[in-house]
């Protein structure tokens, strides 16, 4: 074979290469676009369960704030737990609910064993504000 045969012999080769490559390239931008378009499904994905666990979170504070001014939870409110009368809740009249008698202890500020509307509506609040303060910046 002369040099005058192998030139166009190189030169079918490599444009047979590129002929075939050109299918390979694409079908590794379409693996990559697919790829891309996943990840931006999954990152829609997070964000809905960030946004569903906010939702929870709002839901959770509103109760609390509806117990802490008197509209209950599960159909008690500041003056059915009261049974004296007084306007404060003692101890042995938290016991009727469980949750109150858990916080009773951190709720109750001036520890005189009475536990004020306006001590409770503060413990709440501090608990809200820590409840969103943790989940507002992801990653710190």
């Amino acid at each position: 074979m002369t040099i005058r045969n192998r030139k166009p012999l190189i030169a079918l080769i490599v444009a047979a290469g590129s002929v075939l490559a050109v299918p390979a390239m694409a079908q590794t931008a379409q693996q990559s676009a697919a790829q891309a378009q996943q990840q931006a499904a999954q990152a829609e994905q997070s964000a809905a369960q960030a946004g569903d666990a906010a939702d929870s979170a709002a839901g959770a504070a509103a109760q609390a704030s509806a117990q802490a001014s008197g509209g209950g939870g599960g159909g008690q409110t500041w003056a059915s737990v009261d049974t004296d009368g007084n306007g404060n809740i003692s101890k042995p009249e938290a016991q009727v609910n469980a949750g109150l008698t858990q916080v009773f202890d951190q709720a109750d500020k001036d520890k005189d064993g009475q536990l004020t509307p306006d001590e409770y509506k503060a413990y709440v609040a501090a608990q809200q504000g820590a409840a969103s303060g943790s989940g507002a910046q992801p990653g710190k």
